[in-house]
């Protein structure tokens, strides 16, 4: 059983969607087939089915996997609810980039319909940005934030997440990640990988869809949170809708402030974090930020099952 403490719930942005993702939720619970079921009516396609058989590199593109993965996330929290498994409230709620649509949802922000209509279209425009400014990302591991900073500033990259201590994103032009990657090795990081996205996220090369996705988000009436959401661009908390809206355009095009986020939480008395949605990839970054911390992970229908009994 969970304590009673602070929790915060998490959600995952993408690079967590596997095949598979919420077939056993759809399976074992009503309400998550529901949402998948809702999901595939508002995509006009059957995004359940490439969730449950794939194919992988479908479900990989951009432009799927991040209605997807807010899909899946979303139906393992109904089904945490459907259980009556003892899922403690939240206090804060968080998401890391997509994972941020997510959170909104369940704090009340907008439904769960007009949710998985934002992850399309935002992931259709993060993916055709691409045909404009091309760009790519790598993982730097194990070098200080400032040094990586000098290294973007030499190479007109910029750092487009700061997940945890000693793993940290790049993002901008092509050649100059190359060239931000071969001089992060050479001031000392420990490994450099090379991220197999489809442009340069959360960096100034997004700037091509801010306009046309904040035509789309003008048009929506958004709810203030019942629940702070804890803004990825600034690391505080959203508390209104407008602060919502404009929270959503600015995070295209700038930095993903993850560790602070975590760190924010903690600070406000956050000592459970849940996971919830595929894969766990927060919570082994939110380990790092602080070890003290617990995490729970709710991501498929064993978890909901038995994690919070």
């Amino acid at each position: 059983m969970v304590e009673a403490t602070k929790v915060a719930y998490v959600f995952p942005g993408q690079g967590s969607q596997l095949v598979g993702m919420g077939s056993d939720l759809y399976e074992n619970f009503a309400s998550s087939r529901a949402v998948f079921r809702q999901a595939d009516e508002v995509l006009e396609f059957p995004i359940s089915q490439l969730c449950f058989e794939g194919p992988e590199e479908e479900l990989r593109l951009t432009i799927n996997a991040q209605p997807a993965i807010l899909t899946a996330s979303y139906a393992c929290l109904e089904a945490a609810h459907e259980a009556n498994s003892g899922l403690p409230e939240a206090q804060f709620m968080a998401g890391h980039s997509l994972g941020e649509y997510t959170a909104l949802a369940v704090s009340g922000v907008f439904d769960f319909r007009t949710a998985v209509y934002l992850a399309r279209e935002r992931g259709r425009m993060m993916h055709e940005a691409d045909t404009v400014r091309p760009g790519s990302m790598a993982a730097v591991i194990g070098l200080e934030e400032p040094v990586l900073l000098e290294v973007c500033q030499q190479t007109g990259t910029c750092i487009a997440n700061i997940n945890s201590p000693g793993q940290l994103v790049i993002g901008g032009d092509t050649d100059g990640v190359t060239e931000a990657m071969a001089l992060a090795q050479e001031r000392g990081a420990v490994r450099v990988i090379p991220l197999a996205v489809s442009a340069a996220f959360h960096t100034p090369l997004m700037q091509p869809v801010i306009e046309s996705m904040a035509d789309i988000i003008s048009r929506l009436a958004f709810a203030d949170p019942a629940i702070p959401v804890i803004a990825n661009t600034t690391a505080q908390p959203l508390t209104t809708a407008q602060s919502v809206k404009e929270e959503l355009v600015q995070q295209l095009s700038h930095c993903v402030q993850w560790q602070r986020s975590v760190e924010y939480m903690i600070d406000q008395g956050v000592t459970t974090f849940l996971e919830i949605g595929p894969g766990k990839v927060l919570a082994g970054l939110i380990k790092r930020i602080n070890r003290d911390v617990r995490t729970i992970n709710i991501g498929d229908a064993q978890a909901v099952s038995s994690s919070l009994a």
